[in-house]
């Protein structure tokens, strides 16, 4: 799961980064509008976390926006602004939850969790079954032939991707730009080293193909 987080307050974006990061989350952080701007026309997210106010403008101005140009990525909107008015006007410009500052990381994480959650469920069913794997999205867990996978937050998510479209080909790239952030290194093997991971727990026989020059495919079939 890929979150963007716009806060232009560099210690609640540095706590709010690793927070999302230690849950499993790849994480894109800007601190105004036109960086947003820039990262949502170029990069898929599973949600946004927007402080209301940054030095460029309010955020509500950007999601009224995007959800013009039918765009539903969630958003979740941080403020120090708690009046029933400013609450209203969030959900009325396209916001899904509400966060008033300050407040818990764990809460700001299960919220986060949910609202991915809540855009999964509209365009793919909660669990995924394929071959013997079994996908719980709303557990945000994994079991082959019943068993529950010890699965990392990475490996979890490249299988994940894999799985929404078995038999075919998934490119490194898809996977980078789903599972990762812009502070990965484009040129290390990071998505070769988690997935001989991914297939050492997922023992034999194993169901991850390479496909030389594309990527990697998820047998629903095996011998």
């Amino acid at each position: 799961m890929r979150i963007l987080v716009i806060e232009d307050d560099p210690d609640i974006r540095t706590s709010v980064e690793r927070a999302l990061r230690g849950d499993g989350f790849a994480v894109d952080t800007v601190d105004d509008l036109v960086d947003a701007e820039v990262n949502l026309s170029v990069n898929g997210y599973d949600t946004v976390v927007a402080d209301r106010m940054v030095p460029s403008g309010d955020t509500t101005t950007l999601v009224s926006a995007i959800r013009r140009e039918g765009r539903s990525v969630p958003v979740l909107f941080l403020t120090a602004r708690d009046s029933v008015e400013d609450r209203v006007e969030g959900f009325e410009v396209g916001g899904d939850d509400y966060l008033v500052k300050p407040f818990a990381m764990d809460e700001l994480i299960v919220r986060v969790r949910a609202l991915c959650r809540r855009a999964q469920h509209t365009s793919a069913p909660s669990t995924l079954v394929v071959g013997d794997l079994e996908f719980d999205r709303g557990r945000a867990e994994v079991r082959r032939n019943g068993v529950l996978l010890p699965l990392t937050g990475k490996e979890r998510c490249i299988l994940t991707q894999l799985a929404d479209t078995p038999g075919v080909a998934v490119s490194r790239t898809a996977l980078i730009e789903h599972c990762w952030d812009e502070h990965h290194d484009p040129m290390s093997n990071v998505v070769d080293a988690h997935v001989a991971t991914l297939r050492r727990k997922l023992g034999s026989p194993n169901p991850i193909r390479t496909v030389r020059g594309v990527g990697f495919v998820l047998e629903s079939e095996l011998e």
